[in-house]
């Protein structure tokens, strides 16, 4: 992403606007002639994400991070709201209109091991999508191609006829990547991909990413629990509380100044390498259970959690507001 051309200038490669994802529990009503009782995972969040940039998500599980990300690919159907791509609202599409957008937007998964078909080769699984794709290509071509990705992720060329049993979860997610990188997209989503694998792993990988962001040009949604991480690798970082947004900023202007009472409290949480300024730094705990997303709190779904908690909290629901820079939602607080 450029960083001469401030980002209200810039076009957006994807522009999300108010999305909510529900999803119907019939068991969570007491008797059955009532409603459906909705569980609301994503509840009216927007952004936009512009070429070459890496967008970190984070939040507590629950939050609904993996929700927003499997909504943007279609793997689940947005409530309301739009994903504007490519002029097109991709909400609402059903999985045969968003074939031909798949060719530009890919998702690597969480478990690099469950993600794999057990019963294809390495080889077969990365060369999956161009025979969904491109299936003109001859079987050397494809093959070149699958060589070629292999060798580009830190796969070795002589393991293509191997199954995924055979392989450990960093070597697994190399595979992912170089499926979802086969076919040149433009967008990777990224859910989770360091979660389960160990840290000096989750290093390598992480920087695997940037390395392949910058030689072709991708744009990253980066889902990820570890803060640490999510600085390291991206641009922008959305911070999301049971469903909804609490702060959207530039991966420097959040760490520096995190003014979200939530965000405030999970950057207390990070370890800091020194010992002496770990022991001596407050942890911001957060009082209370995480509410049920089937019947959020009114108004700020935060507030009954938050140190500055207010009684007109509990009337209106707050908004991103701020710069381009740094946006939150909480009317207790001013940038």
């Amino acid at each position: 992403m450029s960083e001469q051309i401030p980002l209200e200038q810039q076009e957006p490669l994807l522009s999300v606007r108010d999305v909510k994802v529900q999803f119907p529990i019939p068991k969570a009503r007491d008797w059955p002639w009532q409603p459906i009782p909705m569980l609301k995972a994503v509840d009216g969040v927007s952004f936009d994400l512009y070429p070459g940039e890496t967008l970190g998500v984070v939040g507590e599980s629950g939050c609904g991070k993996s929700t927003l990300a499997r909504a943007l690919i279609g793997l689940v159907t947005a409530h309301s709201g739009e994903i504007i791509w490519d002029g097109k609202n991709l909400a609402g599409l059903n999985d045969k209109g968003f074939h031909d957008v798949r060719r530009d937007i890919q998702m690597i998964f969480q478990d690099p091991l469950a993600s794999l078909n057990p019963r294809m080769t390495i080889g077969d699984i990365i060369a999956e999508p161009l025979r969904n794709y491109e299936p003109d290509l001859s079987k050397d071509e494809v093959r070149k191609r699958v060589r070629e990705m292999m060798d580009r992720v830190g796969l070795l060329p002589n393991v293509i006829n191997r199954y995924p049993h055979e392989f450990s979860g960093g070597q697994c997610q190399r595979v992912g990547i170089a499926r979802a990188l086969i076919l040149k997209p433009k967008l990777i989503i990224c859910d989770e991909p360091v979660s389960a694998l160990d840290v000096s792993i989750q290093a390598q990988v992480v920087n695997l990413l940037k390395e392949l962001q910058a030689e072709m040009g991708l744009s990253l949604v980066f889902i990820a629990h570890d803060l640490s991480v999510v600085k390291h690798i991206s641009d922008r970082i959305l911070v999301m509380y049971l469903g909804n947004e609490a702060e959207l900023a530039t991966s420097d202007s959040l760490y520096a100044n995190p003014t979200h009472p939530y965000t405030q409290a999970l950057l207390s949480a990070v370890p800091i390498p020194d010992p002496d300024l770990e022991r001596n730094k407050t942890i911001q705990l957060l009082e209370g259970d995480l509410p049920s997303p089937i019947n959020p709190p009114s108004g700020c779904v935060f507030r009954t959690r938050c140190p500055k908690v207010q009684p007109e909290c509990a009337k209106n629901k707050p908004i991103l507001q701020g710069s381009a820079e740094h946006k939150v939602s909480c009317g207790q607080v001013s940038l």
